[in-house]
């Protein structure tokens, strides 16, 4: 291997999750360092699970939660100082790595290997699996007004996994193929390319930080692929279903963060339009849920003050 590897694994209130996935980590051949950074969980458990089994990893406690892009961050300074901003080369790679995660043996193997045989590779993600074993979808394009409409009303089954909706056809092949970004749950990127580009935007709380992350590597000459050799398992969303409807609106929030960052104004705006429609749609929809008994008094008013919230976003 040319350079070390860091691997950050950022945890937010999961201690049997956390376990789980650092002990799948040891199964890695290749010399690596791990940090783990507890986003100030309301529990201790997790950080007892570092402390008590796994002396080898790094621990690193924020004493706030700012969201998942400043604890990837905070670990990625300190596996290499120079990414913050001291004086030094940055080499080496850096895996990202949700709690809620299981790494197959080989799979960091694999990532490695293919981003030092690609060197214009900036990053690359693996076969995402659920915990069946089926196939978990981790290669998208960047953002469309179609993929807005389809996030509200997915229609067919094959349109809603088709390109269209910013699919790739190749994801369901053995071989890897450039895309625009995978999920965040699990990311491995060149630390040159890092340093050419930045950490990740801090102004994400959840969500969509790993979408910018790779439209400003692409803008910058550098490759994404998707590298089905290297297998995952992701039980998806198992800190964020916490609190549901904030991270409803977390993740609205970060969509127009994006689109205000990178796209003309005429998307913004039909997005927004395309954002409300879908908004008054669920509200109509969980009203009549609410009268069959299928919601509580309470759950829907969290739910609307959410769509409420996400309708006043500029």
């Amino acid at each position: 291997m040319a350079g070390a590897l860091g691997i950050v694994v950022v945890h937010y209130n999961t201690p049997d999750l956390l376990r789980g996935c650092l002990a799948s980590l040891r199964s890695c051949t290749l010399p690596s360092t791990v940090v783990v950074v507890d986003n100030a969980s309301p529990s201790p458990e997790g950080v007892a699970v570092v402390e008590h089994d796994f002396p080898e990893v790094q621990l690193i406690r924020c004493p706030a939660n700012r969201g998942f892009a400043a604890a990837c961050n905070a670990g990625l300074k300190a596996l290499c100082p120079p990414l913050g901003g001291a004086p030094g080369r940055v080499e080496g790679l850096f895996l990202l790595l949700n709690a809620d995660t299981v790494v197959q043996p080989g799979a960091v193997e694999a990532l490695v290997s293919f981003l030092e045989a690609h060197p214009r590779a900036g990053a690359a993600g693996p076969r995402l699996l659920n915990p069946d074993g089926s196939l978990q979808e981790n290669a998208f394009t960047f953002p469309t007004l179609a993929m807005s409409f389809l996030d509200f009303f997915p229609l067919h089954g094959r349109i809603y996994r088709s390109r269209l909706n910013g699919r790739y056809p190749q994801m369901y092949g053995d071989q890897p193929f450039p895309i625009d970004h995978p999920l965040g749950a699990c990311l491995l990127v060149r630390g040159e390319a890092l340093a050419q580009v930045g950490l990740l935007d801090e102004g994400y709380f959840m969500y969509v930080e790993e979408v910018d992350l790779c439209y400003r590597l692409k803008r910058a000459g550098w490759e994404v692929w998707h590298v089905p050799a290297a297998r995952v398992v992701h039980l998806g969303g198992q800190s964020t279903r916490q609190m549901p409807e904030r991270m409803f609106v977390e993740l609205h929030r970060s969509r127009y963060r994006f689109f205000h960052r990178y796209y003309p104004p005429v998307f913004l705006w039909a997005h927004r339009g395309i954002t409300r429609l879908g908004l008054w749609w669920r509200a109509r929809r969980d009203r009549r849920a609410y009268r069959r008994g299928e919601l509580t008094a309470e759950q829907l008013q969290r739910r609307l003050e959410a769509y409420a919230e996400v309708a006043a976003l500029r």
